[in-house]
């Protein structure tokens, strides 16, 4: 676990990263860029590395976001699950973040994200507290190969987890499309995740198991897979088509997914004792709007 002097001192450090560096961005480069921003977005399934409820959980994200000139970041989400009666409002988050080009062709972005869930939450994610993100992209106009590293504080005294991710990408870009100042951005992506998996331990503990009835049995299995999700390993594959169309300040964007999990729970009676879903393979989609002032 990770003191929370630990973590104070890592934003501090980030913080501090993000002002040193933005020092060396030039106007140019971010005024098209700058300014406020306000979101909606639709997601179909919470789904985090190929993991999910048992039930499937849409959210709708409603997002104010203002970057700078220099290419720091603010944002504010708000998460809101519309198919429950009551308690629609599962969590929300705030970042900051810095977004950098090194050159042409290299870009990147630094970010810090603190989480906020309800205590009803069920999302896989929902026993997250915070992540610092680091990415670098390299766009060679034919493919564009990109790696992002997160590092995630769990609540609760679940440890950490660190995660890699490792995406090719290749934009293709039809101009006037209804007009002359409108585009539309096809960016056909395949990902590969690999890390930890105590998000998931916690999960488990503070979000399923309070609303179940477990035998003795299943809490002695569970224990022995509880240290296996601590082991850094292949989390699963990830095939994407983001579609954007945009038209002066208004953005839509459109990103199915078909997602496949892999190293699961592999105990039947866990699965069946906890209610959690070992579907192989699941398929979500994300829509949203953005208008930009």
């Amino acid at each position: 676990m990770i003191k929370p002097y630990k973590a104070l001192l890592l934003c501090t450090l980030c913080c501090n990263s993000f002002i040193a560096l933005a020092q060396t961005k030039t106007t140019g480069e971010a005024d098209s860029k700058s300014g406020p921003e306000i979101k909606l977005n639709y997601l179909s399934n919470s789904v985090f590395m190929g993991r999910a409820d048992s039930v499937r959980t849409a959210v709708i994200t409603p997002q104010l976001k203002y970057a700078f000139s220099n290419g720091i970041y603010l944002s504010g989400s708000l998460y809101v699950v519309p198919n429950r009666k009551k308690n629609k409002v599962d969590g929300g988050d705030v970042t900051l973040g810095y977004d950098f080009d090194l050159s042409d062709k290299l870009s990147g972005g630094l970010s810090f994200s603190k989480f906020f869930y309800s205590s009803n939450s069920t999302q896989v994610t929902s026993s997250q507290s915070s992540t610092i993100s680091g990415n670098l992209s390299f766009d060679n106009d034919f493919v564009t190969p990109t790696l992002t590293v997160d590092y995630n504080f769990n609540k609760q005294a679940i440890a950490g987890d660190l995660f890699l991710n490792i995406a090719l990408s290749r934009d293709f870009e039809i101009d006037g499309v209804f007009g002359k100042d409108d585009a539309l951005t096809l960016s056909p992506t395949i990902e590969a995740n690999t890390g930890t998996q105590n998000f998931y331990n916690g999960y488990i503990v503070y979000r399923k198991r309070k609303n179940v009835q477990n035998s003795a049995a299943a809490t002695a299995l569970l224990q022995t897979y509880q240290s296996e999700l601590s082991q850094y390993k292949l989390l699963d594959f990830e095939c994407a088509i983001p579609v954007e169309y945009s038209r002066g300040n208004f953005t839509l964007n459109l990103t199915p997914t078909y997602a496949l999990a892999q190293n699961q729970f592999k105990s039947a009676a866990v699965v069946k004792a906890l209610g959690l879903t070992t579907q192989s393979s699941v398929f979500y989609f994300d829509i949203g709007v953005a208008l930009k002032f």
